[in-house]
């Protein structure tokens, strides 16, 4: 991959993977939320066009929640959220969990916190 901003990602055992087109060098969402923080998952948003599944999409379990918007999913073998799919004002979005890309230095990141916990 010689474009720096294309990333390979996906589940723990294997099942689902992607890739995706984002700038890491922008800050990623650290949410508070019931969610986010019980799973500890850090967001980068791309629109949908810039994701691609390879693999995997055929099995993934859909969870939805409070306002029902944002389709959680996850791999049905190991429990890992590594995307969920929502839309935008601008359209369709990927959430991308940036730590289950391959190869990313969590250390090098920016952090936005967002409180999603009190909305």
């Amino acid at each position: 991959m010689s474009d720096p901003n294309l990333h390979a990602g996906g589940c723990h055992c294997g099942a689902v993977r992607y890739e995706v087109n984002i700038d890491l060098g922008q800050p990623v969402v650290a949410c508070n939320c019931s969610i986010c923080q019980k799973t500890g998952t850090l967001l980068g948003f791309v629109p949908a066009a810039q994701f691609k599944l390879l693999s995997g999409g055929d099995t993934l379990t859909d969870y939805l929640f409070n306002k029902k918007v944002i389709h959680h999913l996850f791999c049905p073998v190991c429990g890992v959220r590594s995307f969920a799919r929502g839309e935008l004002p601008s359209g369709p979005m990927i959430a991308v969990n940036v730590r289950c890309l391959d190869d990313v230095d969590l250390d090098k990141l920016t952090l936005r916190h967002y409180d999603g916990k009190h909305l």
